[in-house]
């Protein structure tokens, strides 16, 4: 199964990811697993660049999803460009959409992985309406 980012989204951040030689496995490249931390990575780096660090005693994301199309192994040493784009805000979702990329090869994606992120209320246990500060960077 494979997921597509789709064209009508909005780039909203980029950060560079060195690939350690701790994330490869048996097999030479890096594990899909870490693929994930790299998303995360982006994610909430995003956050903290506006001020909305996740907090586990207040309001925050959480991911109900989340999904990583791999097209092209990564293996170390290496740079990862992460392109991190926003879409689809609702009431308290957005959806997520990430590119990973070798600095040294522009423009080739190597995995392209997304989430829906819903903004809760750790207390309460439940989704809340999106923040009109988060809102504002996601349109």
């Amino acid at each position: 199964m494979r997921f597509e980012i789709p064209d009508d989204k909005k780039l909203v951040h980029e950060m560079r990811i060195q690939v350690r030689w701790g994330d490869m496995d048996a097999m030479g490249h890096v594990n899909n697993t870490v693929y994930f931390r790299y998303l995360e990575m982006a994610r909430v780096e995003w956050l903290e660049s506006l001020g909305g660090a996740p907090s586990p005693d207040g309001q925050g994301p959480v991911i109900v999803n989340a999904f990583c199309n791999f097209y092209r192994q990564v293996t170390y040493p290496g740079e990862l460009i992460a392109r991190h784009y926003v879409s689809s805000p609702g009431r308290s979702s957005f959806d997520t959409w990430i590119t990973l990329e070798r600095a040294d090869e522009p423009g080739v994606i190597c995995a392209a992985g997304g989430a829906t992120t819903v903004w809760q209320d750790a207390a309460l246990q439940k989704s809340v309406e999106l923040p009109t500060w988060l809102r504002e960077h996601l349109t």
